[in-house]
């Protein structure tokens, strides 16, 4: 595999600068690099993003549920 800067390229007429993908040797996209002094304030909208993905398969709990056990928790510490 091989970093293929495409700070030179564009992608739908704009220009991606700080960005880098690492390609395999078919030149197909298998990662990304973004430079975190011109695209941090991103990050953590991605972070979110992946930590939302990582938990699709876990049980959910009604709101309900939680307002409820909420509630009981703050009554048994009176």
């Amino acid at each position: 595999m091989k970093v293929a800067d495409i700070t030179k390229h564009q992608t739908r007429g704009v220009l991606l600068k700080g960005i880098e993908y690492i390609i395999d040797d078919h030149g197909k996209r298998k990662a990304a690099v973004i430079d975190l002094d011109i695209y941090g304030y991103l990050w953590e909208d991605i972070h979110d993003i992946l930590v939302v993905e990582s938990r699709k398969s876990e049980p959910r709990v009604q709101w309900e549920d939680v307002k409820r056990k909420r509630h009981e928790e703050e009554h048994s510490r009176i």
